[in-house]
């Protein structure tokens, strides 16, 4: 079993670093995407980081945002420090960078990786960084990871479009304000997060997965409708089949076990947005917990 797990955040995320005995002392402790599954994981004894990440180049000291954070104990340097609006090969090397950094400081020689949403891709990046040194990361288990595009990025390139909503308020809502926060914030992400910049990635990182095994969780909420299949059933960012890396080639994906998570959406702010409990978040659900335990052995 891995010495420890790396919990990586998604895109648009601001997470501090945190490791097993420090985090942030007010707010959510670890950002509103992974405090939950971080405070699952201490409770099971298992060693467990967060990765920093934030808006744009730099520190992460504070989340004034929605259920944000403030009071981090360590700071660390915009190096190691995920763009989570950037470039994915950029968040990769920032990834990698900060695993090196941690293997070093906590004497780690295995990790296990989990990623929520581009926090999938940005760790997929950086194991294909640490090909050139660093620590060995042992699994990958991936959490509405868009492995196949995402419906922000698929909106924003038109590869999805308003009339494949077919109606649904709630899918339409979504399409407009993916649109408006990609014009006003991304830095690349919403760009690389669209299908047709992602399958000829894939095809570049043939065989980085080659010896680790990997477990993709997909969600479903959104099933109003159900062509095209590129989009329905979705969680709010990504389909149902690409979380579940369904269409990746083997060549890529060469050792995968795929859940679904049927009545799940994306993340507490899909949630709390659409008036469901943050348990039927897939990085809140204890039963994705279970999920996450198993794929390690637990």
């Amino acid at each position: 079993m891995a010495d420890a797990v790396v919990l990586v955040s998604g895109g648009a995320a601001v997470t501090p670093y945190t490791d097993p005995e420090r985090a942030a002392a007010t707010g959510l402790a670890a950002g509103n995407t992974l405090t939950a599954l971080r405070a699952h994981l201490l409770e099971r004894g298992v060693p467990v980081f967060t990765a920093p990440a934030r808006l744009g180049v730099g520190e992460v000291r504070v989340d004034a945002g929605w259920q944000g954070f403030d009071d981090v104990p360590v700071v660390l340097p915009e190096g190691v420090t995920i763009n989570s609006v950037g470039a994915i090969d950029d968040a990769g090397v920032a990834l990698a960078a900060f695993l090196r950094w941690l293997a070093d400081e906590h004497a780690l020689t295995g990790i296990d990786l989990v990623g929520h949403s581009m926090g999938g891709l940005f760790s997929r990046a950086a194991i294909r960084e640490l090909a050139s040194g660093g620590p060995r990361v042992e699994r990958l288990i991936t959490l509405g990871t868009p492995w196949d595009g995402a419906v922000l990025g698929d909106a924003v390139a038109g590869e999805i479009t308003d009339a494949d909503a077919h109606g649904d308020p709630a899918t339409s809502t979504i399409l407009a304000q993916a649109r408006e926060y990609a014009a006003a914030h991304s830095q690349g992400a919403a760009e690389q997060v669209a299908r047709g910049f992602l399958r000829p990635w894939n095809v570049a990182q043939a065989g980085v997965l080659d010896d680790i095994a990997v477990t993709a969780i997909g969600a479903g909420y959104f099933a109003a409708a159900t062509e095209p299949a590129q989009l329905w059933p979705h969680d709010g960012l990504v389909s149902l089949r690409s979380g579940r890396a369904d269409d990746v080639p083997a060549a890529v994906l060469p050792r995968v076990e795929r859940h679904s998570f049927a009545d799940d959406v994306h993340s507490i702010f899909f949630a709390d947005a659409f008036g469901l409990p943050w348990e039927r978040a897939l990085t809140w659900n204890p039963e994705v917990f279970a999920v996450v335990d198993a794929a390690r052995g637990m």
